[in-house]
């Protein structure tokens, strides 16, 4: 039985690039388990690993062989390999080098129209160290980075400067130069925590090491339930709830090495603010949770994710609270602004806003939407006025200076802007829910008014 041992390759960068940092992580693992299928090696469980700035991929007891090799090879014709006297010809004594054998050790095999030189023999499998070093690079080559870059003098290309490599194949360390950079067998920590080398004497004691000497959790699904974890905690502590969100919890997982929760709080002033503005100021600029209370009614306090163990957190809080106030002052001030007159005001100037050079403005596009919302209502128990109404003003919160900030609350937008000039409810349930369904999976329009304009647009 061949014997085996663990592999493991780590790759360390400059900080990668937080939302590609999943997908990276399953196109390695996936590139290396194709390579040792493609070359035979039998293999157990693979683990992949990604932080901030590292990428790498453990194989369990990884065969130190490939098993015997069968070979079955097709050589030159018999025509071209003989000559008239029956002496054999260049091409025949070539493919016979070839194989390694002597031309009366070929056999012959008909196919098609033909008779052909054949052999079938095996040889011993090639070694798994000998393997390795191409196996890695046809993964990192195969790695779906749509811009690579180059650093330094080096002709190496990869999505961020690469500072470390590290191989081992069992207690053995692989010396190999991969993306210009020669492999070792240590890794390092916490870029504040644990800055320097650290020794992996085993591959299997790899994330253990990094978590115990390096401040540093590899596995991207136990460093996301650690954050998960600690901000339902954070947000609990005063009775509150936090605003989880699938995207923002991937992303700062992505961001941090050794997540620590931190509470901040903002001025409660702001708290006049649409629920969606001060959300998405949270999350969309700074990466924040929003904590609600248990009424569902969002409060003034908030959840950071830090990188540090710091010893002083309320630097760290004051830090972020300072960082957030001109982000919520500058989300009042395009409110103020945008309230200095009605939704309706916007319209005419949409007829300046291409919507496609072949299809005229938005104005023209608003025009008509207004027509077939029109048509379309009474045929699916909507107010056609209402469903026009909605319409005209669809749009007219793209020209506003909290959607300009703020892309993703059109629609949103307009609807508060609409309640706030006293238009119709079902009016201002349209101008935010015509957009729907914005993708896949998202809800469906539930007024028929909306449906109707939703259509139409």
């Amino acid at each position: 039985m061949t014997a085996v041992r663990d592999f493991l390759f780590e790759l360390g960068t400059e900080e990668l690039p937080p939302l590609a940092l999943p997908e990276l992580e399953r196109a390695l693992a996936a590139g290396i388990r194709s390579g040792l299928a493609a070359s035979d090696l039998r293999h157990g469980e693979i683990i992949s690993y990604a932080a901030p700035r590292r990428l790498a991929v453990l194989v369990r007891a990884l065969a130190e062989m490939q098993p015997e090799q069968v070979l079955k090879r097709r050589g030159p014709p018999v025509n071209a390999a003989f000559d008239k006297t029956g002496q054999p010809t260049r091409a025949a004594t070539a493919f016979a080098e070839s194989c390694g054998v002597t031309i009366d050790a070929l056999g012959r095999v008909t196919e098609g129209k033909g008779e052909f030189l054949w052999f079938e023999g095996s040889k011993p499998g090639a070694t798994t160290v000998s393997l390795l070093p191409g196996i890695v690079q046809a993964a990192l080559d195969a790695l779906p980075i749509p811009k690579r870059m180059r650093w330094g003098a080096s002709d190496a290309e990869f999505v961020r400067p690469v500072h470390w490599v590290l191989m081992r194949f069992g207690a053995e360390a692989l010396s190999v130069r991969l993306l210009d950079t020669v492999a070792g067998s240590t890794t390092r920590g916490h870029r504040f925590h644990a800055p320097g080398d650290i020794a992996i004497a085993a591959p299997a004691d790899y994330a253990d090491v990094l978590r115990a000497k390096g401040h540093v959790i590899a596995n991207f699904a136990e460093r996301r339930a650690r954050i998960h974890e600690q901000v339902l905690a954070c947000a609990q502590a005063e009775g509150g709830r936090a605003v989880l969100d699938d995207e923002l919890l991937d992303e700062v997982t992505a961001l941090v090495e050794w997540p620590v929760a931190v509470e901040g709080r903002f001025d409660e002033r702001f708290l006049a603010l649409p629920r969606e503005v001060l959300i998405s100021t949270l999350q969309e600029h700074q990466r924040y949770f929003a904590v609600e209370n248990a009424a569902g009614v969002l409060t003034n306090r908030f959840i950071t994710i830090s990188n540090i163990d710091s010893r002083e957190p309320s630097r760290v809080r004051e830090g972020n609270e300072r960082v957030v106030r001109p982000r919520l002052s500058d989300a009042a001030f395009f409110q103020q602004q945008d309230r200095r007159q009605p939704l309706a005001a916007w319209r005419d100037g949409l007829d300046k806003v291409t919507f496609q050079a072949k299809l005229g403005s938005i104005g023209d596009k608003v025009r008509r939407i207004v027509v077939l919302a029109r048509t379309i209502a009474p045929q699916i128990a909507a107010d056609p006025e209402l469903a026009a109404r909605a319409a005209d003003l669809c749009k007219c919160d793209l020209l506003s200076a909290m959607v300009g900030e703020f892309p993703e609350l059109q629609g949103t937008m307009g609807a508060y802007y609409a309640i706030a000039d006293g238009e119709n409810p079902r009016v201002a349930a349209a101008i935010r829910e015509h957009y729907q369904p914005r993708g896949a999976g998202d809800a469906l329009p539930a007024d028929p008014v909306s449906a109707a304009v939703a259509l139409a647009d």
